[in-house]
């Protein structure tokens, strides 16, 4: 195990992710725990939905993706909600920064319908991969992204930002992955395209241990702005 992903393992619980900080507009080296650790035996009334295989990428499926790219960048403008109709999310985004250690903060965990955006990265609408995250649950029952896994390939993501504009994005997949195989490099890696990744908790439950075994990642790409 390396230096940086032992780091991460024993990092506390909650929304928190190490960060690579020498790529400013990339998050990297991460396990997440978007997911607060409930109190004792707690868990919610029932498990968040998991995407199932036919929303992942498929080798043809992904080559697709990569080449629907026909709207044209936005410029850099900040986020302030994110809207997903079909699992009824319409929510404030805050700016997240980096803590002393080099990890993602956490929106406060008393406010369950607020997701957050890595502000020191991409806008979502810009070219590159735009960070939002958001809690799947806590202590006192579902957050705002519970049922991100249950999206499907074609739902949309809408992002209102300041400017304005309203980014429209079509999500091209949505996967699920064991904390301790999560593909930094195929989730935040850079692109010349305007690309959205939401992220939440998933991947079962440890009672025993107060987490979530891994993450849910949607993946989505700019198609319109309203």
């Amino acid at each position: 195990m390396d230096e940086s992903r032992q780091a991460v393992d024993h990092a506390p619980p909650g929304f928190r992710t190490r960060v690579d900080r020498a790529a400013r507009t990339v998050l990297a080296l991460v396990v997440l725990y978007w997911g607060l650790t409930l109190l004792g035996d707690q868990q919610p009334a029932g498990p968040p939905p998991q995407p199932g295989a036919a929303q992942a990428f498929g080798t043809e499926q992904a080559g697709a993706a990569a080449r629907n790219h026909a709207q044209a960048p936005l410029p850099a403008a900040d986020p302030v909600r994110v809207v997903i109709p079909q699992i009824k999310v319409d929510a404030p985004l805050m700016g997240l920064n980096l803590d002393d250690d080099g990890r993602l903060a956490a929106p406060p965990d008393s406010e369950r319908n607020l997701a957050g955006w890595y502000q020191e990265g991409t806008s979502p609408g810009a070219s590159g991969t735009a960070i939002l995250g958001g809690h799947v649950d806590t202590a006192i029952g579902p957050a705002v992204f519970y049922a991100l896994g249950s999206l499907n390939k074609g739902d949309t993501v809408q992002v209102p930002r300041t400017d304005g504009i309203t980014a429209v994005f079509t999500v091209d997949a949505v996967e699920v992955y064991a904390a301790d195989d999560f593909p930094d490099t195929k989730v935040y890696g850079p692109s010349t395209t305007p690309q959205l990744r939401l992220i939440t908790c998933g991947g079962g439950y440890d009672k025993k241990a107060g987490r979530y075994l891994g993450n849910v990642v949607v993946y989505a790409h700019l198609t319109g702005r309203a």
